[in-house]
């Protein structure tokens, strides 16, 4: 049975943005191997269409960027919108259903599938499909963005804080 898991970079006020808060050296190492480990990915909209900036190797990328394309290009994608007409290579559109999707993805596979979006994230934390929760802290204050948290906070429980780089904790929690 595979887990979900939402795990975002999060500003100390909160907000979740991905072009504001690029990940260091020590970071970028970290979410490549998270990413090696992976089953798959969930998807809202917003978020796929920013990843999608892996799909083609650019000249200026080091070696590093090159191998996390590669990654992504490789991992199963899962797409939650209804707006969409297509997805990329590797990538399935869910439509309506996005419920009975994670909970078959749930049943049928194994491993950690990842949450990214907060809005997605949201939908799923009332649905009570989201099994563990990991806050990427980072000490920076944006002022603005999207929150981590879509709606109200739901009742979690801390399992574990790891430094994760010279400046980032990663705060884990699970519903309670």
């Amino acid at each position: 049975m595979a887990k979900i898991v939402y795990g975002l970079q999060q500003s100390l006020d909160g907000y979740v943005d991905h072009l504001a808060m690029r990940p260091g050296p020590l970071l970028s190492r970290h979410f490549i191997e998270h990413v090696r480990d992976l089953t798959g990915v969930v998807y809202g909209r917003h978020t796929y269409e920013i990843m999608r900036y892996w799909e083609e190797d650019l000249p200026d990328w080091d070696a590093e960027e090159r191998d996390f394309a590669a990654m992504w290009r490789n991992l199963p994608k899962w797409v939650a919108s209804r707006t969409l007409k297509s997805v990329g290579p590797n990538a399935t559109l869910v439509g309506d259903d996005i419920e009975a999707t994670i909970r078959r993805l749930k049943e049928q596979q194994a491993g950690e599938i990842d949450v990214a979006g907060p809005d997605l994230a949201g939908s799923l934390t009332d649905l009570g499909l989201i099994d563990e929760y990991r806050l990427y802290l980072r000490p920076i204050v944006l002022g603005r963005g999207k929150p981590f948290f879509s709606g109200p906070r739901p009742p979690l429980r801390l399992v574990a804080s790891d430094l994760i780089a010279e400046d980032v904790i990663r705060l884990t929690y699970i519903p309670a």
